[in-house]
């Protein structure tokens, strides 16, 4: 069995950031391999059904994103899924709009879900990497992260997390580089990028503590 877990935060003020493409390609996941209803469960939301001729269940830590550890290793525990056969989807600032990278192991590059993750887990996951690029300042990269992705930016975000979806097989398979390779030819280049807006503070003047999972 597997654990396909998608890294966000809760809640609709929040459904279409940067920071919640890991939300968006497990939502496709779901949909294109006709995975059951999601219903709530190990402090999350999953989904179940098959990747080819795999098990798997699909897992939206409702936690916020610092605290998205819990979550995956209570659904871990349950299932007894070793960290080897865990997949995280996750947005990376280090990688240029619309690429995709997979890693397994290794540290953290900054991201507060993957440091939870690790502190509970150990560090042996499987991440897939999800390139949403970095704003150039520091400074800027709250406002980036929790910004929504840019009307723009639909074209080449749809067609990473349905490549993502539909070339999964490959991954689960031990095919990485043919995983990979698949998924950067379907994917079409970024159009220029206005630059964005800041991101919406929430009734506080600020976001919930936990929901900014990148760089501090």
């Amino acid at each position: 069995m597997w654990l396909l877990v998608g890294l966000g935060n809760p809640g609709p003020e929040y459904a279409g950031n940067r920071h919640n493409i890991g939300f968006m390609a497990v939502d496709e996941i779901v949909r294109r391999h006709g995975f059951s209803p999601w219903r709530r469960k190990f402090q999350g939301e999953i989904s179940e059904g098959r990747i080819g001729p795999e098990r798997a269940i699909a897992l939206k830590p409702l936690t916020y994103m610092n605290e998205s550890g819990r979550s995956v290793a209570e659904a871990a525990r349950f299932h007894k899924i070793e960290p080897g056969r865990i997949v995280v989807f996750h947005d990376e600032l280090d990688l240029a709009p619309s690429k995709m990278r997979v890693k397994t192991g290794g540290g953290h590059a900054g991201h507060n879900g993957l440091r939870d993750i690790t502190r509970h887990m150990g560090a042996d996951f499987v991440r897939v990497r999800l390139g949403i690029g970095h704003p150039g300042d520091k400074a800027r990269v709250h406002g980036w992260v929790l910004g929504d992705f840019a009307r723009a930016e639909q074209d080449w975000l749809r067609d990473l997390t349905d490549a993502v979806a539909v070339h999964l097989p490959l991954l689960l398979a031990g095919r990485e580089s043919d995983y990979m390779s698949k998924v950067a030819g379907a994917v079409r280049p970024p159009k220029p990028l206005k630059p964005a807006k800041p991101a919406k503070p929430d009734a506080a003047g600020a976001p919930p503590a936990g929901a900014t999972g990148g760089e501090e």
